[in-house]
């Protein structure tokens, strides 16, 4: 029984709505999702779970100062044999929250360290002048949040109820959720490790809960459909299919609901007040899950059955497109700036590839190199193919003019029909092209040239078949 990762991003969290893992034994694939699980408590009941949950996050705090004190480490293995008596004896966990505490510091940790030398490789590069101070003092943990581990610190019984593990012994809560996932836990699904998350704002504990979903098995030959998916800020996606059918997905009111927030944060923090704080937390969820609802609706109409979706490498796009910062910045460049770090594409990118992965469908990454600026129809690539950089395409070789995003959304379906094509004759699908080395890389840009729209302009002959286009 083998067991690997046959996705494009890899999960942060077990428990993360992101999650995009996908787990294959002999034939059968899983897609890890998170069901949230609303816990109806008594009085009793949420005094105990608050109990432990604050435990939990003291519990945290020693341990992120221990392991400051020595010497910033994150490795998991020397932190639990450090702190794992205090834990049990000073803050009343049991054994698998006491070894779970360690392992969750070790994880902030070693994020926290990557963080350091990205700055630092900033620094050298001359992207930046600041240094990052997110090791200058321990991490504090803030939130009440307790992880669980299956059939040891909770287990499902029948009629919809849940057992909890506190500090106090167990607990039998009743729970409701999306009926969806109620019937998966209640149909016996793989169930993994939860987490015990507080909402504030309505004073009520919910169950994030870990579920292994079985996928249908993917067959290239059962592929009906090739798309690309070209993102943004203007417009957060353009998608486009092989039959000319394509779709825009405008940014203009997430872009306006980001400028009125922004507004309103310049206001509260100018009051400094301890009201003004709060509202600022206030505003800053609700920003969250606006993008969060939006990235989710997105998704879902991109995501369709038995298709072949290509998405752009943007791996570090912020990097290669960074502008001016600090005080020499202009006023257009900071808002150009706070715009950009408010783009979402990796959520996106994994919505996509997670509803995908349930519709029967696959997301792959192709490379972005000049997908914007490589005309669909004659292969002329040129920076003047988009004139002062707007949304308007111009090949200056062939005429061709088209929406800037649907060229480059084109590029990349074209690009995708490629890796349909070499998946259907090798057997493998290659979600993550290697192009690290640079022969490689220009390989793969000289078959990228060679693509073309239509068949008047093309290199080679393009026959249109019952499902797609195909390169003869």
């Amino acid at each position: 029984m083998s067991k690997r990762t046959n996705s494009f991003l890899c999960p942060k969290s077990c428990l993360s709505s992101r999650d995009t893992t996908i787990i294959e034994f002999v034939n059968i694939m899983f897609q890890v999702i998170t069901a949230k699980l609303k816990l109806n408590l008594t009085a009793e009941q949420k005094s105990l779970v608050s109990q432990s949950a604050l435990a939990y996050r003291d519990a945290l705090n020693y341990t992120s100062q221990v392991a400051f004190d020595a010497g910033k480490t994150s490795n998991a293995a020397k932190l639990q044999k450090a702190v794992y008596n205090e834990l049990r004896v000073r803050f009343g966990l049991g054994s698998q929250m006491a070894c779970n505490v360690p392992r969750q510091v070790s994880g902030t940790y070693k994020t926290l360290w990557t963080k350091v030398k990205q700055n630092a490789d900033a620094i050298s590069k001359g992207y930046t002048k600041k240094r990052y101070k997110g090791l200058d003092k321990a991490p504090k943990y803030i939130s009440r949040t307790c992880t669980l581990n299956y059939q040891r610190d909770y287990s499902f019984k029948t009629g919809r109820q849940v057992s909890i593990i506190t500090l106090q012994g167990r607990i039998v809560v009743p729970y409701d959720g999306y009926n969806k996932h109620l019937d998966l836990i209640a149909n016996g699904a793989r169930i993994g490790a939860a987490k015990i998350v507080y909402q504030r704002s309505s004073n009520i504990y919910y169950l994030m809960v870990s579920i292994e979903v079985e996928t249908p098995e993917i067959d290239p030959l059962r592929i009906t459909r090739v798309s690309g998916v070209d993102v943004g800020m203007r417009y957060l996606a353009v998608e486009t299919d092989l039959k000319n059918k394509s779709k825009f997905y405008s940014g203009s009111e997430a872009r306006h609901k980001a400028n009125r927030y922004h507004k309103v944060r310049l206001t509260l923090q100018r009051k400094d007040t301890r009201q003004a704080k709060r509202r600022l937390i206030a505003l800053s969820g609700r920003e969250r899950r606006f993008i969060v609802d939006m990235n989710h609706q997105i998704s879902k109409e991109i995501a369709k059955p038995n298709s072949l979706i290509g998405l752009e490498n943007l791996t570090g796009i912020r990097d290669r497109t960074r502008t001016r910062y600090g005080k020499k910045a202009s006023k257009k460049q900071r808002r150009a700036n706070r715009r950009k770090a408010k783009w979402s594409f990796a959520e996106l990118h994994g919505y996509i590839d997670y509803k995908a992965n349930l519709n029967g469908s696959v997301a792959t990454i192709v490379p972005a190199h000049y997908t914007s600026k490589s005309c669909p129809k004659c292969g002329h690539t040129s920076d003047s193919n988009r004139p002062n950089k707007g949304l308007l395409f111009r090949c200056e070789y062939c005429g061709h003019e088209l929406h800037a995003d649907l060229v480059g959304a084109r590029n990349i379906a074209l690009r995708t029909l490629l890796v349909w094509q070499d998946w259907t004759s090798t057997g493998s699908l290659s979600a993550s092209p290697n192009v690290s080395r640079d022969e490689t890389k220009a390989e793969i840009l000289q078959r990228f040239s060679e693509l073309r729209w239509t068949s008047d302009t093309s290199p080679h002959a393009l026959r249109y078949c019952a499902q797609c286009w195909v390169v003869d």
